[in-house]
């Protein structure tokens, strides 16, 4: 990696921002971001963070390709239904970036593994979409004093928001319990429209990428985005 990275050539743009730079770069290139779940949310995270140069990423998923996938899942196309979500992101993100290493692991995330996967990395990005690995995430990560970019998606709405920076607020002190089952939407019962995800997961990896270089983050706030209204607030905590 640290041979073919592309530092000066492909990411000449990055280079000329201030807030970025060279040494911005470089801290991108050493980063190491786990993305929990590859579906509507982690898809548009892993493609542009990979875009963006992230030096080594982790993808935790259990999930194949499914053709009611397609319509937001844009990583995946109706040549890879059937197989595993984490096999085909690995494949096509190598193949468009082969200076960055991509780990992949078919498996689901819990109590026994979760510590496990997530030590080995300096940021969480929470893709999931159910309550329960969501606490699983956010306390194994705040037990390893792990940041976690968090992110959910609803019929038109969006959420974003960042946990556990430098010891910042956390998903249980914002929410202390997840619902009851029966009052907790699920992706199987309820619709969203396929450019929602694609949007709410470039900004989470907005903030993957701002968080590592130092800049200003959804810190003790919660980013909410109505994309019906066009309401957009923050809610700070």
């Amino acid at each position: 990696m640290e041979n073919n990275y592309p530092i000066l050539t492909q990411f000449q743009k990055h280079i000329l921002l201030e807030n970025v730079g060279y040494d911005g770069q470089v801290k991108l290139q050493h980063s190491k971001v786990l993305i929990i779940g590859s579906g509507g949310l982690g898809c548009p995270v892993l493609k542009t963070i990979a875009a963006c140069g992230i030096g080594h990423i982790g993808i935790v998923d259990f999930d194949r390709v499914e053709i009611h996938n397609l319509h937001r899942q844009q990583l995946y196309t109706n040549a890879d239904v059937g197989k595993l979500k984490v096999d085909v992101a690995k494949d096509k993100l190598s193949a468009a970036y082969p200076f960055i290493k991509i780990d992949s692991v078919n498996q689901k995330l819990t109590t026994e593994n979760a510590t496990q996967f997530i030590s080995n990395y300096d940021v969480v990005v929470d893709c999931t979409d159910n309550f329960t690995a969501r606490y699983l995430i956010n306390d194994t990560a705040v037990s390893l004093g792990k940041p976690i970019v968090y992110g959910s998606i609803l019929n038109f709405e969006g959420q974003v928001s960042i946990f556990n920076l430098d010891g910042s607020k956390n998903l249980r002190d914002v929410f202390l319990e997840p619902p009851p089952k029966n009052e907790t939407p699920n992706c199987d019962n309820n619709g969203v429209l396929g450019s929602l995800p694609n949007m709410i997961g470039t900004i989470m990896a907005h903030e993957v990428l701002k968080l590592i270089l130092g800049l200003p983050t959804l810190t003790n706030q919660l980013l909410i985005i109505d994309t019906l209204a066009w309401e957009v607030k923050k809610v700070r905590y």
